[in-house]
């Protein structure tokens, strides 16, 4: 397997087809189309799911694609520390939860190692818009389905439902999901849910908040000030002393940040380095975050 056939085959998946992706590789559809086909001989498997509205991932195909961003992260990693340091202003956008508890400690690094980048972090509990620049790039906790965007995984992390000792203590047993009932709930504003990924606590069949804010760090707080119960990202723990974990076995949450970038090939080559970096980072710091907590 050769790094080319990884470079074509990430743009095939990241664009959704072999237009769009023969137009960011500079090569015709036929090319790439006959270079994904021969790269599916040589492995045995079907990476896409081809249909009329384009190419999907198969099963096969999403996990290659885990292996071929890793290679895609190291190689501009190298070629970032062969060029030199980064330069420029970059603006990220991000959920508040990654952005209070994630980012400052990767984009302190990246700083220290690269002194003439500006970095802005835009914390906000939406969707960016980034065909209009909002933010150079955004992370996610969802692949969008559509636009002129390069999506790239970061990494997936897990949220538990949790409440400090104190509440505990202070508060009837809780053996089973039924038991929350008689609880106080810490959640989202219902209304202000802005993806269905962050619907976690309906996906457990709770309906009701009693302490609710847009904010994930709001609602961390709270419950590490024994105020309620409610579902916390894991790399919020190790900044949570006496929060534990409640029903792990029942409630077990898998997410996944997105790392989203305009198409444009001027504008991506530019940021190609930064967002290998803040890629590796995450990865690491939400590694060392499932460690400690």
């Amino acid at each position: 397997m050769h790094w080319d056939d990884m470079r074509v085959f990430l743009g095939v998946a990241r664009r959704g087809g072999l237009s769009a992706a023969a137009q960011a590789l500079r090569l015709d559809p036929a090319t790439l189309g006959r270079r994904i086909a021969r790269l599916e001989a040589d492995l045995g498997v079907a990476l896409f799911i081809k249909g009329p509205t384009g190419y999907r991932l198969s099963e096969e195909g999403a996990r290659l694609m885990d292996h071929a961003e890793r290679a895609e992260g190291a190689l501009r990693a190298a070629e970032t520390e062969v060029r030199g340091p980064l330069s420029g202003a970059i603006r990220i956008g991000a959920p508040d939860g990654c952005a209070t508890f994630l980012l400052p400690q990767v984009t302190a690094a990246l700083a220290r190692e690269n002194p003439d980048l500006e970095i802005e972090i835009v914390a906000l509990p939406r969707l960016f818009d980034l065909n209009r620049r909002e933010v150079d790039m955004a992370i996610s906790v969802s692949r969008p389905a559509a636009g002129r965007i390069t999506v790239q995984k970061i990494s997936d992390y897990r949220l538990s439902l949790a409440a400090h000792r104190d509440y505990l203590a202070r508060h009837p047993p809780i053996t089973a999901i039924r038991d929350l009932r008689g609880h106080r709930i810490v959640g989202y504003v219902p209304d202000m849910i802005f993806d269905r990924e962050l619907d976690y606590l309906g996906r457990i069949g709770i309906d009701r908040v009693h302490l609710a804010s847009s904010s994930v760090a709001v609602q961390a707080r709270w419950i590490a000030q024994g105020a309620g119960i409610g579902i916390v990202h894991d790399f919020t723990l190790p900044h949570s002393p006496g929060v534990v974990r409640v029903l792990p076995e029942e409630v077990a949450l898998t997410r996944t940040f997105w790392l989203l970038r305009p198409a444009e090939e001027g504008r991506a080559a530019r940021l190609d380095g930064a967002a290998a970096a803040l890629a590796t980072g995450l990865r690491a710091e939400i590694a060392e975050a499932g460690r400690r907590a």
